[in-house]
């Protein structure tokens, strides 16, 4: 009876949700309405209508009326020479995109990982989706009814799980999950949404392109039933996990054993389980390497990721940075055929791996089967390799700096990378909205001083406070794991080429093919990106708009404070009230968001953050999933000579940047008259 009243639940939101508000945000050509977001209510960043990106070169405007005037001009401006132009219907593409496309990982996470199918499945999350009565939430929270064990933890019945799904007013669905209905099987997607855009829990409005700092993925994701398929994105190599009782037939034709279903799942349970809330592992490195998951407030900051690993191609990188998320970190089936020389793990081993535990029993590997027979045989985009939509690129399956694993997302129907396009333009629109909260104008104003005087703009220069530069990881002293995580594969790197924008998806026989120029971005940066150059690696120098909707800071999150951990004593310096609300361990781990300007003062003071870095590194899940929340030993405190209200009036000034600031530092106001006399 309880079943075929789940069942009967599920069916009616299926109706109800799916159907009635699916056709709102997950049909074609329905991403949520502008009035139900802070976008019209924000300062934008430049839309570029009318300007023309050519494989990372950008030519404005007033540069295109000229050159179309001319046949040579035109020439250069054609999708033949890998000109994209900027439209309307190419942003608006780009959000649609945004916020409806999985390309295709809906069966990836529903067949293969099955996160429908655990104790946080659709029906525990239409509870408390309903539960909700149509109010907004940044953190959809769901009563287990049940003891579940994952790896070495049980989680009892009654405990109160921290999604950090954000639901918006008047919602029926989590932004950035989608669902199809296929033959009668509901399938549950991913798209950008999930990670890149929030809800402000006043106002139920979304907040567009800003982080969602508390979606807890390491959770959604090992509470799936076969999550081991994910092993790519943790230190859980199959290789090193003892045999269990399934065989598998090698590419020689001989029988091997698959490693024990059931370790597998545990070992990778508790290696996602270590990642806190907020933060991903982007690089199947097999290194639990987890980073912060950035904004897409994007206009003028490249290169993008957190390396600057995305440096070339359309968009200055941003292109490949999207494409990255579908065609490579949301489909392990990807990196199958670059496993023996990457990972150096059999392709048949890792595809085994992935599917032999799978809970939809079309997915799952026959005992005996050869793992890439089986795959090719259930592949649901035959003909490309991986189950999301990607088409090859010249060079596969070697990987380029343009596409890390030769892959690119795309869906029939589609110009080759025309919804990756779309969305880089799109991306580059947004802004954040205007930190209400930030009132004293004078404090701002004398808080740009202190930006200068602390010589933050030596890195942080220019209009949208970056210098577009790759910082050596031995000068920054962050945490070093994530720097080096794309090493492997850029050891296989051949040159960059692509197709022209306007060849269709499926590719044509014989499709031209053009170069990807880079000499866009240095070449010393590139080779630090990618830690070629100094095994150690970099980092880059980050944008600082919309600084105060991203709380935790550095790239492994770990600076972090709650609003009531810090107070000022008698001398007027804050010091820690609270030493359990420090560092990620003392905030979003234990479901407390943390504060921006509490969390932008252990940034900026020592005698603030050694007790934090200490938090935090005697937690062993950070240890595992690297994250301390050192490094960036640039300060404002006592120490360096500054006074109490020198680091007040710093802190204002960082909370008050938006697309339109209230007040800019001297050396930014000099650059940009500079600029403009020329």
């Amino acid at each position: 009876m309880r079943l075929r009243i789940v069942i009967i639940l599920v069916a009616l939101l299926g109706l109800a949700g799916f159907l009635g508000y699916q056709m709102e945000l997950v049909l074609p050509g329905s991403p949520p309405d502008l009035n139900a977001t802070y976008t019209p209510l924000t300062q934008s960043a430049p839309r570029g209508i009318g300007s023309y990106d050519v494989l990372g070169q950008v030519v404005s405007r007033a540069e295109a009326e000229q050159l179309l005037q001319t046949e040579s001009g035109r020439e250069r401006l054609s999708p033949e020479q890998g000109a994209v132009e900027i439209t309307e219907d190419l942003l608006d593409l780009g959000r649609k995109t945004f916020y409806q496309e999985s390309f295709g990982n809906d069966v990836l996470f529903t067949d293969v990982v099955g996160i429908v199918d655990g104790p946080l499945g659709l029906g525990k999350l239409a509870q408390s989706i309903l539960a909700l009565k149509g109010q907004p939430t940044s953190n959809l929270q769901v009563t287990l009814d049940q003891d579940v064990k994952l790896g070495n933890r049980t989680f009892p019945a009654g405990t109160v799980i921290n999604t950090g799904l954000d639901v918006a007013k008047g919602s029926l669905v989590p932004l950035g999950l989608v669902n199809h209905l296929d033959h009668g099987q509901l399938r549950v997607g991913i798209t950008c949404a999930l990670c890149h855009a929030t809800v402000n829990e006043q106002t139920g409005r979304i907040i567009e392109g800003a982080t969602n700092t508390d979606i807890n993925l390491g959770m959604l994701l090992a509470m799936a039933p076969n999550s081991a398929a994910l092993f790519r994105q943790t230190d859980v190599n199959p290789t090193q996990i003892p045999a269990g009782g399934q065989t598998y037939r090698t590419s020689e034709g001989e029988t091997a054993q698959l490693p024990d279903p059931q370790l597998m799942e545990d070992a990778v349970d508790e290696a996602l389980l270590s990642w806190p809330p907020g933060n991903f592992v982007s690089n199947g490195d097999l290194t639990n390497n987890s980073a912060k998951v950035p904004s897409s407030y994007t206009h003028d900051a490249f290169p993008f990721a957190w390396s600057g690993v995305a440096s070339i191609g359309w968009f200055h990188g941003l292109t490949t940075l999207n494409n990255a998320v579908f065609g490579l970190n949301a489909d392990p089936t990807t990196t199958a055929d670059a496993a023996p020389e990457v990972l150096g793990i059999d392709k048949d081993l890792y595809l085994g791996t992935m599917f032999q535990n799978a809970p939809h029993s079309r997915y799952r590997l026959p005992e005996g089967a050869q793992p890439s027979e089986f795959f090719e045989q259930v592949d649901p985009t035959p003909g490309t390799p991986g189950m999301n939509w990607t088409i090859k690129m010249p060079e596969y399956p070697k990987g380029t700096l343009f596409m890390q694993n030769g892959l690119m997302a795309a869906t029939p129907g589609h110009t080759v990378a025309a919804e990756l396009n779309g969305m880089s333009a799109w991306q580059n629109t947004l802004a954040p909205p205007p930190n209400e909260a930030v009132t004293d104008v004078a404090s701002v104003q004398r808080g740009a001083q202190i930006f200068d005087e602390a010589n933050c703009a030596s890195c942080h220069s220019g209009r949208y406070f970056t210098n577009h530069r790759v910082i050596a990881q031995r000068e920054i002293k962050t945490q070093p794991a994530r720097a080096p995580a794309s090493k492997e594969f850029a050891e296989a790197f051949v040159p960059p080429d692509t197709y022209a924008p306007n060849v269709p998806v499926p590719l044509p026989p014989d499709p031209p093919v053009l170069a990807v120029p880079t000499d866009i971005t240095p070449e010393e940066d590139i080779q630090l990106a990618y830690a070629l150059s100094d095994p150690a690696g970099g980092y880059k120098v980050i944008k600082l708009i919309g600084t105060y909707l991203h709380a935790p800071y550095l790239h492994d999150g770990g600076v972090a404070a709650s609003e009531a951990a810090l107070q000022p004593d008698e001398t007027g310096w804050y010091r820690i009230a609270d030493p359990d609300q420090i560092g990620m361990v003392g905030t979003l781990m234990r479901g407390i968001k943390p504060d921006a300007a509490a969390s932008l003062r252990l940034l900026v003071d020592r005698d603030l953050r050694q007790p934090m870095i200490a938090a935090n590194k005697a937690n062993s899940d950070l240890q595992r999933s690297h994250v301390s929340g050192e490094g960036h030993e640039y300060w404002v405190d006592q120490k360096a000579g500054f006074q109490p209200q020198d680091q007040t009036d710093l802190v204002n000034f960082l909370l008050s940047l938006d697309d339109d600031p209230i007040a800019l530092p001297p050396s930014v106001t000099s650059e940009l008259a500079a600029v403009e006399s020329h």
